[in-house]
């Protein structure tokens, strides 16, 4: 395991079928084999596969996890310098054994993942088969994926949700979709003629799609599920998703690359977010989760403190870049550091504790802040950030897209009065022409600060 027997079983049961489909490029699963067989023996021990969303990447990922291979999938946006640095690092690819398109040993590592990121070197962890074979037959079953589906998952396969959903339908014997690059109309005619029933993506694309595919009278009453994750679904999102696909149960889940699957649920139609738009809903099926103090010690119920997990899904660790703040062993669990709280057995999610914002000895977490911004009437969406402040150490600033014209800080900070206390609330705001995302469609603060620092024409201080 995790997945190569199971693409056996299916190019056997049904060869004709779709297996994968990338910008009006597709593969049937005897094709998928038959590809991914020719290219089985030219693959090493540690294979590195940097490449674009194709056809072809899906039949180099199938022959780099062959047998006893471990596959090293590096995102082709890094410059040739970080791509270069990190092959330096990785284990000297030698001749693999064996030249079968098979899995190997479940408890060996198949797979060397990386966190995000562009300006410096990344964390690089390892991850077994098995912990992926207990990943599928969790989210299989937790989603509720049918044979029948056929899956969009838009992102770049390098990024791990869309390399994780593309493995997961190849375990499940179901379509695959994905696009050569993001775009909108692309997205949206895939939906609309090649009968597209599940989208796994993220927040931020989900509202694009949502919002433009309502403007354009794109129809989504197909779609039976969309799956959301790698930041928390916002009330705007959740609303504009809904008119746009009403026919979807729309999850959201808290997760991690090193964690797996924490934690999530199931928003039917109708179905409101909780007031304060933290809770992400209750454990995974095989997963235990406890809130404890950076000791390890488990918090009362509605104390904030680190979330810790005890799952098969978990990772084998780090081969590099382990600096003690990222993944954690705690009394038998492990945490990536992120905070939050148990409520009535619902996971609350705050943020990552190295995001938090340290005004005048107050913590503040910018998704709290994010929150309260986007409910304001007149803000599209929002980012917060923390600057350095001679006397605070750090002071709170939020850029914000807004939706019409005239908004200033006097009007935000209105808007904020009963919604956060006046020590959260930003000492500056910026109207910003698009929001800081990576390239794979998250919020990065970082860029924000560079921005602000650097006078980015993307942004304009509010008075």
């Amino acid at each position: 395991m995790p997945f190569l027997n199971r693409l056996q079983r299916w190019a056997d049961l049904r060869p004709d079928g779709t297996a994968v489909a990338v910008g009006g490029r597709g593969l049937s699963w005897a094709e998928l084999r038959g590809a991914a067989e020719e290219l089985v023996p030219s693959t090493s021990e540690t294979y590195i596969l940097s490449e674009p969303n194709s056809a072809q990447f899906a039949a180099l990922y199938c022959a780099g996890v062959a047998k006893g291979r471990q596959i090293a999938v590096l995102d082709p946006a890094w410059t040739p310098q970080a791509q270069e640095e990190v092959a330096r690092m990785l284990p000297s690819p030698s001749r693999a054994t064996g030249t079968a398109l098979e899995d190997g040993d479940p408890d060996e590592p198949f797979l060397i993942g990386f966190t995000a990121g562009t300006t410096s070197t990344p964390k690089a962890f390892t991850r077994s088969r098995r912990s992926w074979q207990a990943s599928f037959d969790a989210s299989i079953e937790f989603f509720g994926l049918r044979p029948e589906d056929k899956t969009l998952a838009p992102g770049p396969l390098s990024a791990s949700l869309n390399l994780y959903t593309l493995s997961e339908c190849l375990y499940a014997g179901t379509e695959f979709h994905t696009l050569r690059t993001f775009d909108v109309g692309d997205a949206h005619a895939v939906i609309a003629h090649d009968g597209i029933t599940r989208l796994v993506l993220v927040p931020t694309m989900l509202r694009l799609l949502s919002e433009r595919g309502l403007m354009a009278s794109v129809d989504a009453s197909a779609i039976r599920t969309i799956i959301c994750a790698g930041s928390k679904l916002d009330a705007r999102t959740l609303e504009a998703a809904r008119r746009w696909a009403p026919n979807a149960t729309i999850f959201e889940y808290y997760g991690a690359a090193e964690l797996s699957f924490v934690a999530g649920r199931g928003l039917e139609a109708g179905e409101p977010l909780d007031a304060a738009g933290t809770a992400i809903g209750r454990p995974f099926p095989g997963v235990e989760v406890r809130i404890v103090d950076d000791h390890g010690e488990p918090q009362p119920e509605g104390c904030v403190g680190n979330i810790r997990v005890k799952s098969p899904m978990i990772c084998q660790g780090y081969l590099w870049g382990d600096d003690g703040k990222a993944l954690r062993r705690l009394n038998g669990g492990s945490t990536v550091g992120d905070q939050g709280y148990l409520l009535d057995g619902v996971l609350h999610i705050l943020g990552r504790s190295s995001d938090m914002i340290n005004t005048a000895g107050r913590n503040v977490y910018p998704h709290e802040v994010e929150l309260a911004l986007s409910s304001i009437p007149g803000v599209d969406a929002a980012v917060a950030v923390g600057f350095h402040d001679d006397l605070r150490g750090q002071r709170v600033v939020a850029g914000i897209i807004p939706s019409c014209g005239g908004l200033t800080a006097a009007a935000l900070n209105a808007g904020l009065q009963a919604l956060l206390a006046r020590d959260k609330r930003p000492l500056h705001y910026y109207s910003l022409t698009e929001l800081p995302l990576t390239d794979r469609g998250k919020l990065n603060r970082r860029m924000l600060l560079e921005w602000i620092r650097s006078n980015d024409s993307r942004l304009r201080r509010l008075h």
